[in-house]
């Protein structure tokens, strides 16, 4: 037996029935969802950090995506929130490391 205790992509279940294992699955409440959304998102980030991949992005956008979904922000009103951030202060395009202030 390998206990995983964590959120997972909906496909994998029957991934893993496909290759002969027995995952034990259960649904969560509204309130476990937002809080192993929290941690996956923790994981992905970390995975990210630790190996560099874009493909590690992907995961993290999915996260993000499934957090907008229960907090239902729209993508797009999301995107606004960003521009709106963006146009206030700037982007992280000219590279500026702030050393201190005098």
């Amino acid at each position: 037996m390998k206990e995983y205790n964590k959120l997972v992509r909906d496909k994998i279940p029957e991934i893993m029935i496909s290759k002969n294992c027995k995952p034990v699955t259960r649904i969560l409440s509204d309130e476990e969802y937002i809080l192993e959304l929290n941690k996956k998102l923790l994981e992905e980030v970390n995975e990210y950090l630790k190996d560099g991949e874009v493909l590690e992005l992907a995961d993290v956008t999915e996260v993000i995506l499934a957090i907008l979904k229960v907090k239902e922000v729209s993508f797009d009103e999301f995107e606004r929130l960003r521009l709106d951030k963006v146009n206030k202060r700037g982007a992280f395009e000219d590279k500026i490391f702030l050393e201190y202030e005098e």
